[in-house]
């Protein structure tokens, strides 16, 4: 006898989860930079061509809040804040591994094009040179 799931193939809550939270916008890029030891904002925003300040902050917040990123501050003059994977953002370096390997083998070319910054619900748009 067959199961029902069989028949009624769905999709895992929570990789249907995890794939929105690290495949949103510029997300995966962030993570990149962070698993390359980046720890400040302006390193992270020069990092990432076309990433603004706006969208790194808003992407860094919900990581935080997911608990992947973890924000501190130091309390300096000027003050210092810097970002830091936590355990669970680190344990995404085999997935960063495999998408880079998955991205050398089928993906062709990278575009060079400049790209126009997209509302959070927009495909991403590029517009010719």
């Amino acid at each position: 006898m067959t199961s029902e799931r069989e028949h009624n193939p769905s999709v895992c809550p929570l990789f249907h989860h995890a794939v929105e939270l690290i495949g949103r916008r510029w997300t995966g890029a962030i993570l990149m930079v962070l698993l390359q030891g980046a720890s400040r904002f302006t390193d992270i925003v020069h990092a990432v061509p076309g990433l603004s300040d706006r969208l790194l902050s808003e992407r860094l917040k919900e990581l935080e809040a997911e608990g992947i990123v973890t924000r501190v501050v130091h309390p300096e003059t000027p003050v210092r804040i810097e970002y830091h994977l936590t355990e669970k953002g680190r344990d995404l370096s085999g997935v960063a591994e495999a998408v880079t390997g998955w991205a050398e083998r089928w993906v062709s070319t990278c575009p060079s094009t400049e790209v126009e910054e997209a509302a959070p619900e927009r495909e991403l748009v590029v517009a010719a040179s």
